[in-house]
């Protein structure tokens, strides 16, 4: 998929009216999204630089608006590692939207490329999700990635070494209030 630059403020300011209207208590008006095809999406909340919230879907049928949506309330108001955002917090923060491609399945670790896929690593009930942007953001190696996207799965840190998980990769198209780019 790839977004146009002038449709940028368009999904974003959607997530961003998502948000400021459930915190007033009303219901936005959504914008047609139609030409956009359903697919999984994350919106990445940070507040002075960090993490404020990120959750998301892997895969949605959804309308993009409707999956924008689902994922811009949880990632302010059920995060389950912050608490709820408020409205005084509104002018600190940033968003940034990750459209993702279909996750396909891969036989090992090396054919991620760092930077442009992100993972998806799954083992019995347990799993772990990092985004394209994540191993570029911590300055991450393959190994160093793959360790903690065990740590995030809730497995031991070399879990990934047991060949006992099946791995997934994704590439997204990031567009971020502070700074435009990415494309599927």
């Amino acid at each position: 998929m790839i977004v146009n630059d002038g449709d940028r403020p368009l999904l974003l300011g959607w997530v961003r009216l998502v948000i400021e209207c459930h915190l007033k208590g009303t219901v936005p008006e959504a914008p047609d999204l139609s030409d956009y095809p359903s697919c999984g999406a994350f919106v990445t909340i940070h507040k002075n630089g960090s993490l404020r919230g990120c959750i998301g879907y892997t895969i949605s049928q959804d309308p993009l608006e409707d999956t924008l949506r689902d994922a811009a309330l949880s990632a302010a108001f059920r995060d389950p590692r912050f608490p709820p955002l408020q409205e005084e917090e509104l002018p600190e923060i940033d968003l940034e939207i990750s459209l993702l491609s279909p996750p396909e399945p891969v036989d090992s670790p090396e054919e991620l490329e760092l930077g442009r896929h992100g993972a998806l690593l799954k083992s019995g009930f347990h799993a772990g999700l990092f985004l394209p942007q994540v191993a570029t953001e911590q300055d991450w190696n393959l190994e160093q990635f793959m360790t903690h996207l065990c740590l995030k799965a809730g497995l031991a840190p070399d879990h990934w070494k047991t060949g006992e998980y099946s791995l997934f990769r994704f590439t997204a198209a990031i567009l971020s209030e502070k700074e435009s780019s990415g494309s599927l």
